[in-house]
């Protein structure tokens, strides 16, 4: 019988498992393609999954609450058109029945565990009659979920193709061209020295309990959530491996906080959102960073990956208590009406778990706002595998002396504490200080 396997996606970097919420199907229910199976909660986002395949469920390996590894096949689909008399045979098939009706010459192999996109059989039969190498379909945009190559992906491809439309190359793949190339860059100004690269975060828990823990009577021992073990795992791990260095500076936003009165009525009917302070110290954290390149990076042993791309990514609370990082992409090429949209979206998408995976990959440094809690000052961890963060905290009037021709005075002015933690193998006290005081800088001149 011909069958497909379900395997649990990779819904971002770092990520190995995840932990199935909800199943949407039951054995013996018939699917069609796209259909959502199940739910799936990580450590970075929570996401519906849906089916690449049309069919009938043919069993579920895991149950609800379950936490699986990426790749592993979490269900089993008898492929439309399979008779239930064949379906009772050996199970050990897989999806290689799918390859075996494709010509050898053109043959597109299903997707393997590693593979960022699924391609469904009726993708693959389609690429088989109009003779489509697997490096021509790697190319191919995909609109479904994830990437997903969608029959009417492929065929708009095959059109465009006959027309002699000169075919877009998929984003993903110019990704992976654009950080190749920027490696390559880095390697040739600092040559590689051979050494361990720095571990990434294990998803089992490798927190520590404090010696002496008692546990009397009427304590109550509640047990993480999946997120929360996680973060904990994460908040250890860059701890272990970013020796962790603090600067904070005060920032007379004055300015800024009149020009944000000024204009949030008129940015409200204009742009449909309210007018944060966010947008802007994202927009000065995205000029200072084009400026101090070592501060947009990672280290890997004895490399210093300076990145090509700009990508901040800003904490978000949720309403379960956990915390999410969506990442705003090339935030230094948007203006700010296009950062405060950005904000907003990606705000709303974590807080009603409508994330993908874009969304939550690629940061390359992070903000996180103790202020709207009515914090002054933080020293937040580093998100792994950045080498810094900033915090932002609560804008409140001060007297403070001001010079004037006239000589100093004291007025009430808009103060606010930055705090910049930062990861002393790459960003010395030196960078780390003029960073932090180029951003303060923009925010105390603001002049939108």
């Amino acid at each position: 019988m011909s069958k497909f396997e379900i395997k649990m996606p990779k819904l971002g970097e770092s990520i190995t498992e995840g932990t199935i919420i909800t199943w949407s199907v039951k054995v013996g229910d018939v699917i069609k393609e796209d259909d959502i199976l199940f739910e799936v909660s990580t450590a970075k986002v929570s996401a519906e999954i849906p089916s690449p395949v049309d069919g009938k469920i043919l069993e579920l390996l895991f149950k609800e609450g379950d936490t699986v590894s990426v790749g592993t096949v979490v269900a089993l689909v008898q492929l439309e058109g399979d008779s239930d008399e064949e379906a009772s045979g050996d199970t050990s098939e897989g999806v290689s029945s799918e390859e075996e009706n494709l010509p050898t010459a053109t043959s597109v192999s299903a997707p393997k565990e590693e593979d960022a996109r699924w391609l469904s059989p009726i993708v693959l039969q389609i690429a088989q009659e109009a003779q489509l190498s697997k490096e021509e379909l790697d190319i191919i945009p995909g609109t479904g979920y994830l990437g997903r190559l969608s029959k009417k992906d492929i065929k708009d491809y095959i059109d465009n193709k006959r027309k002699g439309v000169q075919p877009v190359v998929r984003a993903t793949e110019q990704k992976v061209v654009a950080e190749a190339v920027e490696l390559k860059a880095v390697s040739e100004v600092k040559p590689a020295v051979e050494s361990k690269p720095a571990a990434v975060a294990e998803t089992k828990s490798t927190s520590v309990s404090a010696p002496g823990i008692v546990v009397s009577e009427g304590d109550e021992v509640v047990e993480m959530d999946f997120i929360r073990r996680i973060i904990a795992d994460s908040m250890v791990h860059s701890k272990n491996v970013s020796p962790h260095v603090t600067t904070i500076v005060e920032v007379d936003v004055t300015k800024l906080v009149r020009w944000r009165e000024r204009n949030k009525e008129a940015f409200l009917r204009h742009e449909g959102i309210s007018l944060t302070y966010m947008p802007a110290i994202v927009e000065a954290t995205a000029k200072a960073l084009i400026e101090f390149r070592y501060v947009n990076a990672s280290v890997d042993g004895y490399r210093m990956i300076l990145k090509k791309h700009i990508n901040i990514g800003v904490a978000v609370s949720l309403n379960d208590g956990n915390l999410i990082v969506p990442v705003i992409h090339n935030a230094d090429k948007l203006s700010l009406s296009g950062l405060a949209a950005n904000i907003d979206s990606l705000a709303s998408k974590a807080r009603s778990k409508k994330l993908s995976a874009d969304d939550i990959q690629g940061g390359t440094f992070t903000i996180t706002n103790f202020g709207s809690f009515k914090n002054i000052i933080g020293t937040p961890i580093i998100n792994q595998p950045e080498v810094a963060i900033l915090g932002v905290g609560y804008i409140e009037k001060k007297p403070a002396v001001v010079e004037t021709p006239e000589g100093d005075t004291i007025a009430i002015r808009h103060k606010m504490y930055l705090s910049l933690s930062y990861d002393h193998r790459i960003v010395n006290g030196a960078l780390g200080g003029a960073f932090l005081k180029r951003i303060a800088d923009y925010l105390e001149n603001w002049n939108a």
